[in-house]
């Protein structure tokens, strides 16, 4: 029987048929440039480090450096000093109400007098911090012990019922310049959606309401920093300001370098000199040397001036936080016209 045409066992060759010829092989993919994975890898690297080893280093072994001390009496400053040498400052003070006074203005870390009966009298400041304390009283104990005399402490000026280990400070300006951080990382990001003042009206003002928030939350709410709350927000957005436009500064000139830098030097290296945690005269030399000169340092030690000591020694702090503030402002603005006259020439 005949097959009919076009079956399927029709064998002869379709001269209409459209022929499909074999795919490609797949082409190989290219290997992304080494850079593209090695930066992230040594940014995550370095701030891990930088953040460990300030952390953990500076508490490894604290030592005290000149610790002012006020110290009363004709033979008494020169015993001390020969006897602790260039761990405490010694300052003679006419009696023992000068010397508290001294305390009580934060002049001095503590005040140390003899009653003339074989008792020494050290009054110091607790809201200083812990740590600070801590080292005054070891010296001057081990004085008293060797000199075979009584030791009688008294806190002056202690810290806050709700702030027993007095790191509210700390946890306050850590939060207030994450918070700034962050804003700034934002506004970083909305750099092709708002116009130059858009985003610096975003900073300032963000910055105000993140101070009035942390000095609310933290004073009449809470209760642990029992600073006056109009100086503590001025202080608290001066900071968050100071890290906002810090952030912003070097995102805006060193690109994605930039926000690994802000974490280095104003969450890391800042907030780990900052001389809560560890006392300021504590740390090391060159920890010392920077710890009042960045925001978080400035702050914390503003902070406990206006809480403890009636603001005595907070103008300098403060500026220092509008300095930081104004001058990453003044350099974000001048970017443009650095742009634009680079482009010209």
């Amino acid at each position: 029987m005949d097959t009919p045409t076009g079956s399927a066992t029709d064998l002869r060759p379709n001269p209409t048929a459209v022929v499909t010829p074999d795919p490609a092989p797949p082409r190989a993919r290219r290997r992304p440039p080494v850079r593209t994975w090695l930066q992230p890898m040594v940014i995550a690297l370095v701030v891990v480090s930088a953040f460990v080893g300030c952390y953990v280093g500076l508490q490894r072994d604290p030592r005290p450096h000149r610790i002012p001390l006020a110290v009363t009496g004709q033979r008494l400053p020169a015993q001390i000093h020969g006897a602790l040498g260039d761990s405490v400052d010694v300052r003679p003070a006419r009696d023992m109400a000068a010397a508290r006074l001294a305390v009580e203005h934060r002049d001095v870390v503590a005040a140390l007098g003899a009653d003339g009966r074989g008792r020494l009298d050290l009054e110091i400041a607790g809201a200083d911090g812990t740590s600070t304390t801590t080292a005054v009283k070891t010296l001057v104990g081990a004085y008293a012990q060797g000199a075979g005399a009584h030791l009688a402490v008294t806190d002056v000026v202690p810290l806050s019922r709700y702030d027993a280990r007095g790191l509210a400070g700390f946890y306050m300006a850590f939060g207030v310049s994450l918070a700034g951080f962050v804003l700034a990382q934002n506004a970083l990001g909305l750099a092709g959606l708002l116009h130059l003042r858009h985003r610096f009206r975003l900073l300032a003002g963000g910055s105000l309401a993140i101070g009035a928030v942390a000095a609310v939350i933290a004073g009449p709410v809470l209760g642990s920093v029992p600073a006056p709350v109009i100086p503590l927000v001025c202080t608290l957005a001066l900071l968050a300001g100071a890290a906002a436009f810090t952030t912003k500064l070097l995102g805006t000139y060193f690109g994605p370098v930039g926000i690994p830098a802000a974490t280095l030097l104003l969450l890391t290296v800042g907030n780990a000199t900052s001389g809560a945690t560890i006392g300021a005269d504590l740390l090391p030399s060159t920890a010392r040397a920077v710890s009042a000169l960045l925001p978080p340092g400035a702050a914390v030690r503003a902070i406990t001036d206006l809480s403890y000591f009636d603001g005595a020694h907070a103008a300098v702090p403060v500026a220092t936080l509008a300095v930081w503030a104004v001058v990453a402002a003044a350099l974000i603005g001048l970017r443009p016209r650095l742009t634009a006259r680079r482009a010209a020439s």
